[in-house]
Formats: C-alpha cells, structure tokens, sequence
C-alpha cells in the first residue's frame, strides 16, 4: 500500500520547510495580502509559522520576494491584529 503524501512549504520567515497543515497561509491578490486560515482563498500564497515567524518576514522582506511586489504597510497591519486576536 502506498504511503500518504505530505505537502511541504517553506517558512518565509525562518525559511524552514514544515508540513503544510502546520503553518499559516498568506494570499496576495489583486495588489493586497491577508491572512488565509482556511488555506482557500485565491491567489498567489506565502507560509508562515507564526508570529515571530511573521515579524521576521517583514523585517527581511520575505513577502515582497514571495509576492514579487511590494507589500502594504496597513495589510501588514491587519494581518497583525489577526495574530494578536488569536492570541
């Protein structure tokens, strides 16, 4: 019987690859980004671990590489208080 297939995505945070039901998925489309914690919605897709994970992407600019553009500090904001929600 053949074994299951676990997708794996790379952190752009700590650039680490982790099973995908473990991190957070960002969606970038139509020029802003959002949180995906259904892993649906549409559009071009960044992982993260968490929130030290997220903060370190911003700092390193991770999402304007996985987005191939630049990200909007007041995105960058909501995706924050959705972390801190969570919390």
């Amino acid at each position: 019987m053949k074994s299951k297939n676990i997708p794996m995505r790379r952190c752009v945070g700590c650039r680490e690859s982790k099973p995908q039901s473990e991190l957070i998925r960002i969606a970038f489309r139509d020029g802003t980004i959002k949180a995906d914690l259904t892993g649906r919605e549409p559009g071009r897709g960044a992982y993260v671990c968490g929130r030290e994970c997220f903060e370190e992407a911003v700092k390193k600019k991770g999402f304007a590489r996985a987005f191939r553009c630049a990200v909007k500090t007041e995105d960058i904001e909501k995706i924050r208080e959705i972390f801190d929600e969570q919390r």
